[in-house]
């Protein structure tokens, strides 16, 4: 399986403080970056192409299209202006409410003989489906979303698109990027830029996937995206340039 299906999303915020400066080509102007190996957390299923993913599998996907926006890696281990933390998953999904006991138990039907227990376990079974949801729209970016549209019926739509979506496994990658002087010299977690992505599990294989969302999420590295950006993937190619050799550097401690 070597094509890529599905929607690739997308979202990018940057701290007040941070601003990069334009050449007078219209192109910005070179930072120099370290990786830092933030952690993996595997999702609800099994996945032999996720399984066996490493730091440096997401670094080598990473490096090309950071230094297509003009980010580089360090020469020396004191020149460098951010320290990007990465981290990379697969999200935990609720359990459809058909699989609740509750609900089988109810045959699908709620009606005026419909017993207290059961829809008191229905009511608990939907705080913990909602509770996975919104741990989800966090670490994928979800929960910034400003395109919810007008109100009515197409806001509707829209809202249960992305819950299918959320309630979906997803494979995703997070980048944080700090300010590394003063993580160095102040001990200090100055948060500059995020951007988190992300495309559907099913269908995909997490080798093949990378580097398809990683290269559109590149647009938006150290940019903002104003909320939340979905996008189908094309067809074609995505072609990653030769990685280079990376150091590697201990999670700030949270």
């Amino acid at each position: 399986m070597d094509k890529v299906v599905g929607i690739t999303a997308v979202c990018s915020r940057v701290s007040k403080d941070y601003v990069r400066t334009k050449l007078p080509d219209g192109s910005f102007q070179p930072e120099e970056y370290a990786l830092g190996k933030g952690g993996r957390l595997d999702g609800s299923f099994r996945d032999p192409s996720f399984d066996n993913s490493r730091f440096i599998d997401i670094a080598r996907a990473v490096t090309g299209p950071l230094a297509a926006q003009n980010y580089r890696p360090a020469k020396k281990p004191d020149t460098e202006k951010l320290l990007i933390m990465v981290y990379w998953g697969t999200t935990i999904v609720p359990d459809p409410m058909s699989m609740s006991p509750a609900w089988t138990g109810l045959n699908n039907e709620i009606g005026p003989k419909t017993d207290v227990q059961q829809l008191g376990q229905l009511y608990t079974d939907d705080i913990m489906r909602n509770q996975i949801d919104k741990k989800n729209a966090m670490v994928l970016g979800y929960d910034s979303d400003g395109s919810a549209g007008s109100d009515g019926i197409s806001a509707a739509l829209h809202r249960g698109e992305l819950r299918a979506e959320l309630e979906d496994s997803r494979y995703y990658v997070v980048l944080l990027a700090f300010d590394f002087q003063a993580f160095r010299t102040e001990k200090k977690h100055k948060l500059l830029w995020e951007t988190r992505f992300s495309i559907q599990e099913a269908r995909n294989l997490f080798d093949k996937a990378l580097p398809v969302m990683t290269q559109y999420a590149s647009a938006y590295f150290g940019q903002d995206s104003h909320g939340l950006v979905r996008t189908k993937v094309p067809e074609g190619k995505v072609l990653i340039g030769e990685p280079r050799s990376l150091g590697e550097v201990e999670a700030p401690q949270k």
